[in-house]
C-alpha cells in the first residue's frame, strides 16, 4: 500500500527556447545569397492536471525536479527548431498548488482539470526574420528565452462528502470498513488510523457517497497536539461532518465539546457545517448510562455499532437525504 503523503515541495522548470541562427544562401546560381537562418522551437511548458485515480502525492516524495524539454536551436534554409513536449503532472484531485510563500495558485479539484504552471521560453528568432529592404543581410539571431523555474509546495486536500470525526477508538474505522470497501486498519490501542481513509458508499438504487476517516482528533489537536492537527485540513472540503461518539467512555459529552472545540479553532468553517451526532458501541453494555445523557443534550442523535451493524442502514439513508436535500 502506498505512503499517505500530503504535502510536498518540489522545483519545476520549463523548457528553454531555442537560439535562432544566422544563416544565408549558398546556391551556386543565386546571387548575393540572402538570410536564411530559422528560429529556435519554443521551450516545453509544465502542466498540472487532476487524476481521480490518484489518492496521495507519493511520487513527489522520491522526486522533487522537474524539468520540462527544451526547443531545438534553429538551422539554415529557415528551418525552426523543434519544440519541445510539455511535461504533464498528474496530480490527485483535490491538489492545492502554492507558492513558497504559502499563495494559492490554483486549486485542482476535477479530474481532467489542467493548470499551466511554469510557461516554457520562446525560441529565438533567426537572421531571416531580421531581413528589409535596407538590411539584405542581417548578421544577427536572437537567443531563446529562458523557461519559468519556481519551487512550489503542494498540498493535498481529501475530497470527501462526508468526514467521519471523534476521538481515537470511537469507531470511525470500523465504521467505514463495514459500509464501504475501505480497508482501514482498526486495532484496540489510541491512533491506530495514521492516514486519512476514503471510502466509497452504496446504499442501494445508484445512490452512493463518499466517506472519510479523519484520524487522530484530540483535545489540543489545532495546536499540533496527537495527529489532528495534520489531518483538520482534509475536513475543510467535506460537505458534512459525522460525529462518532464511544458510548463506553466517560464524560461523553466532554469529550464531544472538545472536538467541537478544535474544530472551530482551527477553522471556524468547520462548526458551521451541517453535522449528524451518532452514539456508537451500543452493543456493549457500559455504553447504556450515555444514551440517554446523549438525548437529553442533542435534539437529534442516532444510535449504532459499528461493528455488529445495528443502526447503520438507518443512518446512511439519514446522510443521503441530508447530502442531498437542497439538490
Amino acid at each position: 500500500m502506498n505512503q499517505f503523503i500530503d504535502e510536498v515541495k518540489i522545483f519545476i522548470k520549463a523548457g528553454d527556447g531555442g537560439d535562432g541562427c544566422v544563416a544565408f544562401r549558398r546556391e551556386k546560381y543565386i546571387a548575393k545569397g540572402g538570410p536564411s537562418g530559422g528560429d529556435g522551437g519554443d521551450g516545453g511548458s509544465i502542466v498540472f492536471v487532476g487524476d481521480k485515480s490518484l489518492k496521495t502525492l507519493i511520487d513527489f516524495h522520491y522526486k522533487k525536479h522537474f524539468k520540462a524539454e527544451d526547443g531545438e536551436n534553429g538551422s539554415g534554409n529557415n528551418k525552426k527548431g523543434k519544440s519541445g513536449k510539455d511535461m504533464i503532472i498528474p496530480v490527485p484531485c483535490g491538489t492545492v498548488i502554492k507558492d513558497e510563500k504559502g499563495n494559492v495558485l490554483f486549486d485542482i479539484i476535477k479530474d481532467k482539470e489542467k493548470f499551466l504552471i511554469a510557461k516554457g521560453g520562446k525560441g529565438g528568432r533567426g537572421n531571416f526574420y531580421f531581413r528589409s529592404s535596407t538590411n539584405q543581410t542581417p548578421k544577427i539571431a536572437t537567443l531563446g528565452e529562458k523557461g519559468e523555474e519556481k519551487w512550489i509546495k503542494l498540498e493535498l486536500k481529501l475530497i470527501a462528502d462526508v468526514g467521519l470525526v471523534g476521538y481515537p477508538n470511537s469507531g470511525k474505522s470500523t465504521l467505514l470498513a463495514k459500509v464501504s470497501k475501505a480497508k482501514p486498519k482498526i486495532d484496540s490501542y489510541p491512533f491506530t488510523t495514521l492516514t486519512p481513509c476514503l471510502g466509497l458508499v452504496e446504499i442501494g438504487d445508484y445512490r452512493s457517497f463518499v466517506m472519510a476517516d479523519i484520524p487522530g482528533l484530540i483535545e489540543g489537536a489545532s495546536k499540533g497536539k496527537g495527529l489532528g492537527f495534520k489531518f483538520l485540513k482534509h475536513i475543510e472540503r467535506t460537505k458534512m461532518i459525522v460525529h462518532l461518539i464511544d458510548l463506553s467512555e466517560h464524560n461523553v459529552i466532554l469529550r464531544y465539546n472538545n472536538i467541537r472545540k478544535e474544530l472551530f479553532l482551527y477553522s471556524k468553517k468547520l462548526v458551521e457545517k451541517e453535522e449528524i451526532v451518532v452514539g456508537n458501541k451500543i452493543d456493549l453494555p457500559e455504553s447504556k448510562k450515555n444514551i440517554e445523557e446523549l438525548k437529553k443534550h442533542f435534539p437529534q442523535v442516532y444510535f449504532i455499532s459499528a461493528l455488529t451493524g445495528e443502526g447503520v442502514k438507518e443512518l446512511l439513508e439519514t446522510i443521503w437525504l441530508k447530502l442531498n436535500s437542497g439538490k
